[in-house]
């Protein structure tokens, strides 16, 4: 009986070891899709019913991502654009966050601390804080998660990833800093921001994991002086993560930047960050890749020699990130960004722009934009087939190889309170979603 206890330590040990992997993308604008469009088609040509449902079920994911703003009806004062896409208030953030949850899904909420886009080129506190002084605007920020992430565990929708700010290498709610050394820099007030903001999540959220959200992946000076920052003065979070874009941030891997005068490439950051920061895991937590118009504006890479803009060449970008980023040790979530995009909307009155999903489509999402009295057709490179399966074919099915193997445990849906551990014969057999594994991944009978 005692080697039976001993072996069941180990064992036990070995999957405490064991890394959740998170898979998935942000659906910030599938509720207005759900209300202004004929709906998703599957590789079948099949009418998905509910998306996340489906993406769960059918393409193994099992996280979804969804941005907040504070007033999204007030514009800020140096963001002036109509944007069709700035809907995401507590309101209906809750709404879909609880069908994340009820669905079975990892919930990741995504604090933008303002009415309209965060990101480096806009770091604009909401209206309400305006022209606060830098312990006020951390108050308020903090006072503010404090009621978001309560309203959210009043409606059982609490998160299980908290992005403290979305793109904040540059700054926050006003208060300016830059990944390298400048004169300028507020660091005080805005570490005293991310204090604020990861403190209230701690306190009301205790078992969620915190992001920080940076936009220079494939810059290792810039990520190691920034996270370093953070590292010293103790801001207290769980995962360092990333937007990859790159016809914005450039190549994934050494051999597609050998014959390039620029040799930054992500693979090189995030090894570099688990050399600097080893406790930290890495998420991509935005990704896209362009399968029709190739963008007009603000390109820093061509990148179509690797992947060219199309079906096939989003198809294989997603692929390459999957398997490049599959073996390292410190990544375990990749979020592709906008999948649900569709278009305009399916029944605009241009006149009103009644119906509007959003003005411009942006093509990075893996459905067609026109459509048909069935919906959407999904990006698929040719059919299924008996040598081809939906992963073969499809960016989002293939995203589960991710965690997923022919003989590895599936982390699908089941977050740790529906995964069961019990010995059956002396080994330690896990149930998970009604299917039995042993401690190497394999099904058990």
């Amino acid at each position: 009986m005692r080697k039976y206890s001993l072996l069941i330590i180990a064992l036990l040990c070995v999957c405490a070891q064991a890394q959740t992997r998170y898979v998935g993308g942000d659906i910030s604008m599938l509720t207005q899709y759900e209300q202004y469009s004929s709906g998703y088609k599957d590789v079948s040509n099949k009418k998905i019913s509910n998306l996340i449902t489906w993406l769960i079920s059918d393409c193994g994911w099992n996280t979804f991502r969804v941005r907040i703003f504070v007033n999204p009806q007030q514009k800020a004062p140096d963001y002036t654009k109509t944007d069709y896409a700035i809907v995401q208030d507590l309101a209906y953030v809750t709404a879909l966050g609880k069908r994340i949850k009820d669905a079975g899904g990892y919930f990741m909420l995504d604090f933008h601390y303002s009415d309209s886009w965060v990101d480096a080129g806009h770091i604009q506190p909401p209206a309400a804080w305006k022209g606060l002084s830098d312990e006020l605007m951390a108050d308020s920020l903090g006072q503010y998660t404090h009621r978001v992430l309560q309203a959210l565990k009043a409606a059982g929708a609490e998160p299980d990833l908290v992005q403290v700010g979305n793109e904040i290498m540059y700054g926050l709610c006003g208060i300016k800093v830059h990944p390298y050394n400048y004169s300028g820099d507020n660091w005080t007030g805005y570490l005293g921001l991310l204090h604020a903001g990861c403190n209230a999540v701690r306190e009301e959220c205790p078992n969620a994991q915190i992001i920080i959200h940076t936009d220079r992946p494939t810059n290792t000076t810039y990520n190691s002086y920034y996270y370093k920052k953070l590292k010293d003065n103790h801001v207290d979070f769980d995962i360092i993560g990333l937007s990859y874009y790159p016809f914005w941030h450039g190549y994934l891997t050494v051999d597609q930047v050998a014959s390039k005068t620029e040799k930054n490439y992500l693979v090189n950051t995030i090894n570099n960050l688990k050399a600097l920061f080893p406790t930290k895991r890495v998420h991509i937590v935005e990704c896209a890749y362009n399968f029709q118009y190739w963008p007009s504006e603000g390109v820093n890479y061509d990148t179509r020699d690797a992947w060219p803009c199309s079906v096939s060449g989003q198809y294989n970008f997603v692929k390459d990130l999957v398997d490049n980023l599959k073996p390292l040790e410190n990544v375990d979530g990749i979020n592709y960004w906008f999948p649900e995009d569709a278009g305009n909307g399916d029944n605009v009155d241009w006149s009103t722009k009644k119906g509007l999903v959003e003005e411009t489509w942006s093509n990075r999402g893996f459905w067609n934009e026109n459509t048909t009295s069935s919906g959407h057709a999904i990006n698929k490179t040719g059919s299924v087939s008996a040598t081809k399966t939906a992963a073969d074919v499809c960016a989002p099915y293939y995203m589960r190889n991710f965690y997923h193997s022919t003989t590895g445990m599936e982390d699908v849906a089941g977050r740790p309170s529906s995964t069961r551990k019990f010995v059956r014969d002396g080994q330690l057999v896990i149930e998970r979603n009604g299917q039995l594994f042993d401690v190497t991944g394999a099904r058990v009978e």
